[in-house]
């Protein structure tokens, strides 16, 4: 019997060894992937068979040593050259793919899925293709497309990070997740930033599905699998590096592109949305046009567009979570600030400055950081009417905001009780 194996430690001027009536060839099995597979379900089966035969009291030592010794016999004797076919079979049919009339359009294909192959995990399996590959034909042209997926979600974020510059907390995290990901490590863009946003997901699967048919279209091949991103380049084999900064600059350039275009108008509507939603009634009553109020400087607009309410209720609230950036010592005014930039003046009463703080009972204090819904101030309505001054009060936009509102009775923490413009 003809058995072919592998013994590196054996000279090579030793073709075969002979074991009685067995013949066994000498063949280099490194770096195959298969061959590891089974000989690693080869070694389970048959320390789980000694297992149930071994007493408990030589277990420890007989299981370990016979399961190991029986295993590289079989890998050796057995399932070696079956691992090699299995691994010629997948090499030749992935090289096929590749060097068909259709390459071109399977290439753009892989790049395409790629992304939601790793989402599920199982953009490991590319790295035992990657080795076949390696192994059989002496490079491998799966990873340059791999590389190039990653390059192209971060290009991405890039754009998302140019978009939402203004968003100190969108900031905080597409800052790192691109720097990440154009170094290979692609999660934190895809889970944080891409998926969570749907279209910087889709821009970077086209960038990376053109890219990748560009890779496969000049023959592009790696010495081996390496580092992810931009750094991928160094795993490229020299006499691709131009076409390579090519496909790099495809990867890059047009997945920014697309998230900058649909971006602006979606991120715009996005925020318009968040401000609504974001934004609740800080008091109870009538609400009226800043237009109505008697004072000229709010209902001019000299200190920006806004509302009034005439007070119902004495509670007044945070409208949105932030900062307190300004409170009077009359604690009738209180100036308070968003993440986002958005400022607002809630002057409660009119002319009620005059009160020195009578009939008002102050909860936070400036520099104080607030959730939305929480008790900023309450004031004692029939103390405040009692002195012949009104309880309407101006919410006032003062970071330069304008909306559109009807009169109606709002209650406290009430949504949408108002539209913003532009």
């Amino acid at each position: 019997y003809r058995y072919h194996t592998s013994l590196l430690v054996i000279p090579q001027s030793i073709s075969s060894l002979e074991l009685g009536v067995v013949q066994i060839s000498i063949t280099d099995y490194q770096g195959q992937i298969v061959t590891a597979m089974l000989a690693g379900f080869m070694l389970v089966f048959i320390e789980k068979s000694f297992n149930k035969i071994i007493p408990n009291a030589i277990k420890m030592i007989i299981v370990p040593f016979c399961s190991l010794i029986l295993t590289v016999f079989v890998t050796y004797v057995i399932l070696g050259p079956i691992g090699l076919i299995i691994e010629s079979i997948i090499a030749n049919v992935v090289n096929s793919a590749f060097t068909s009339n259709l390459a071109i359009i399977i290439a753009a294909i892989i790049g395409f899925i790629y992304v939601p192959f790793v989402m599920t995990g199982l953009h490991h399996l590319t790295i035992i293709i990657d080795t076949i590959l390696t192994t059989t034909f002496g490079g491998t042209i799966l990873w340059p497309m791999i590389a190039l997926s990653n390059i192209a979600q971060a290009s991405s974020v890039l754009a998302m990070f140019v978009l939402q510059r203004n968003d100190k907390n969108a900031r905080k995290i597409n800052a790192p997740a691109c720097i990440s990901c154009y170094l290979g490590v692609s999660e934190p863009a895809l889970f944080d930033v891409n998926i969570k946003h749907h279209f910087p997901l889709i821009s970077g699967m086209i960038g990376s599905a053109i890219a990748a048919a560009i890779s496969v279209g000049f023959g592009i091949q790696a010495f081996s699998i390496g580092i992810g991103g931009l750094p991928a380049i160094i795993s490229i084999k020299p006499e691709f590096w131009g076409y390579y900064l090519l496909a790099m600059a495809v990867a890059i350039g047009i997945p920014f592109i697309l998230t900058y275009v649909s971006g602006r108008k979606k991120l715009a509507t996005l925020a318009k949305s968040n401000k609504e939603k974001d934004f609740i009634c800080p008091m109870a009553g009538n609400l009226i046009p800043l237009s109505k109020v008697e004072d000229q400087v709010f209902s001019q607009g000299l200190m920006g567009d806004g509302f009034a309410v005439e007070l119902k209720n004495g509670e007044i609230i945070a409208p949105f979570s932030g900062e307190v950036i300004m409170t009077f010592p009359t604690k009738h005014a209180y100036g308070l600030k968003r993440d986002d930039g958005l400022e607002v003046l809630i002057h409660i009463g009119m002319d009620t400055v005059h009160l020195n703080g009578k009939g008002f009972e102050s909860f936070v204090n400036q520099g104080d950081f607030i959730k939305q819904g929480q008790t900023i101030a309450k004031v004692d309505l029939e103390y405040v009417l009692s002195q012949k001054k009104s309880v309407v009060s101006p919410v006032v936009f003062t970071s330069g905001e304008h909306i559109e509102c009807n009169e109606q009775f709002v209650q406290l923490k009430q949504e949408n009780i108002f539209k913003w413009k532009g």
